[in-house]
């Protein structure tokens, strides 16, 4: 077994990554060309049931789909706007034996509307909010204010690669 393949996380252990922390670094093509990254809250969401094609699912090895929101008029959603292409990167850890990430090449679908952009909100905020199932009233009506301005991002995983150093035992 290669080094590389000693170190790859699992369908589970992926999903355990995306689940557990709290930021994705989402790079875009700027508009000379050059990455722009960006830390972003996400969400990971499951697979759409209409993969684009199985090829891509396979190659994305089964991580989930990945959703964030943002500005509408953000330079982020201008550069996917010009080209949906992103790579996404949710990495852990201090020293080199404790690293562990996914990186995820994806394309990039962005939602307007008001219902898919508010309820994502919700979803969002449920997230990262300590001790709350769901977001109803003044809370709703505030994040319904604020989708009017927003999108939601949606990123479809075409190819991933993963490491855990972890798995390496002290080895290098």
């Amino acid at each position: 077994m290669s080094r590389r393949d000693e170190i790859k996380l699992t369908e589970a252990e992926q999903r355990e990554l995306l689940e557990s922390e709290r930021v994705v670094l989402v790079s875009s093509l700027g508009p000379r060309g050059w990455p722009h990254s960006m830390p972003m809250w996400y969400v990971p969401r499951d697979a759409d049931v209409v993969a684009p094609s199985r090829t891509a699912r396979r190659q994305a090895g089964g991580c989930p789909d990945v959703w964030v929101w943002t500005y509408a008029k953000s330079q982020k959603v201008r550069n996917l706007e010009r080209d949906p292409r992103a790579t996404l990167l949710v990495e852990t850890g201090r020293e080199y034996t404790e690293l562990r990430g996914v990186m995820i090449e994806a394309e990039a679908e962005i939602h307007r509307d008001l219902e898919t952009v508010s309820e994502f909100g919700k979803q969002l905020t449920v997230r990262y909010s300590e001790g709350i199932r769901s977001v109803e009233g003044d809370a709703a009506a505030a994040l319904e204010a604020q989708a009017a301005k927003r999108v939601a991002i949606h990123f479809h995983p075409r190819r991933t690669a993963t490491w855990d150093h972890r798995k390496l035992g002290g080895r290098y």
